[in-house]
């Protein structure tokens, strides 16, 4: 993790229970080493307009400027939205 600042936030948007939420947090532990951000959890439950714009997608993995991937961790998709972020965020600045 040499040199990487905090990236950003990215956001799992899920439910307790769910395996692909599971496996999709699993998934996002060596990537989060690679590129240095911090996951955010949200229990999708918690708020009926979460609900109903994520009910059917979940787990559904989003950075600030929208989703990432959704159903099972994109590594091709994690590593474009990483790519969109200013150097100094990325550390090489």
């Amino acid at each position: 993790m040499s040199g990487l600042s905090k990236v950003c936030e990215l956001t799992l948007y899920g439910r307790p229970g769910c395996h692909l939420c599971d496996d999709m947090r699993v998934a996002l532990g060596e990537f989060q080493l690679q590129f240095g951000f911090t996951l955010r959890d949200i229990d999708i439950d918690s708020d009926p307009a979460l609900v109903e714009r994520y009910g059917r997608l979940i787990p559904v993995l989003a950075d600030p400027a929208g989703e990432i991937c959704h159903y099972f961790l994109d590594p091709a998709a994690l590593a474009r939205a990483m790519a969109m972020l200013p150097d100094q965020a990325q550390g090489k600045g």
